[in-house]
């Protein structure tokens, strides 16, 4: 199966890429190498890649014409949308790149399924997505009306935009709100590796809304 994935250097990006070569597809890969946190470890990810059925462009999903050229030379059956501007506390400082990646990134990759009439697009979100919400378990078929990040927003808003699109052009799309993933090469501003960095230096732990929080996880296989 031919299969295109965003953000294949990311974490869940890359790690989705060797399942898919692993099980015998062939993948493009895209990616920009955002700086928000060290190239290096995606650089890492993306030469782990190496394998004659992944073609990997370096671009930006927010390129529309870029994207529509990748588009057309993979002819892809099926797309995994993972790409995103991630993290919560960074959409304070940054919030412009969330629109730009998380709105109109989305709606760009959803135009070029639509137009070369991908199978199925798979889509991640996130569990940010429940927002206010105080009863649990949460349910993925409730609605999302109360976000408490610019980040949560963008990707309801994406949620959104694939919902009317799918509707509107008849294209199958899948939302995952994934659970704070976590593994082998994971991102370094998430809570296992800033915990283990601090136990390591011997620093405290920062502890947020005085320890008065829970969460899920999810591990990346």
């Amino acid at each position: 199966m031919r299969i295109l994935v965003t953000g294949a250097a990311g974490f869940i990006g890359a790690h989705l890429c060797r399942r898919l070569l692993a099980n015998g597809h062939e993948v493009w890969g895209i990616d920009n190498f955002t700086p928000y946190y060290d190239v290096r470890l995606k650089r890492h990810r993306w030469d782990s890649l190496t394998h004659d059925r992944f073609h990997g462009h370096e671009s930006d999903i927010t390129n529309a014409a870029a994207l529509a050229q990748i588009f057309a030379e993979a002819r892809p059956e099926r797309v995994f949308h993972v790409a995103a501007q991630a993290g919560v506390r960074y959409s304070l400082e940054a919030p412009r790149t969330y629109l730009d990646t998380n709105i109109i990134g989305t709606f760009n990759v959803i135009e070029q399924c639509i137009a070369h009439n991908v199978a199925h697009l798979i889509f991640a979100s996130t569990s940010s997505a429940y927002g206010a919400r105080e009863d649990t378990p949460f349910v993925e078929t409730e609605a999302s009306a109360h976000p408490v990040s610019l980040y949560a927003a963008t990707k309801i808003a994406g949620e959104a935009i694939a919902h009317s699109q799918s509707h509107l052009h008849n294209l199958p799309v899948t939302a995952l709100r994934f659970f704070t993933v976590y593994g082998p090469e994971g991102r370094p501003d998430m809570a296992p590796h800033l915990f283990t960095d601090a136990i390591l230096a011997g620093r405290p732990i920062n502890v947020f809304n005085h320890g008065q929080m829970s969460r899920d996880f999810t591990y990346i296989d």
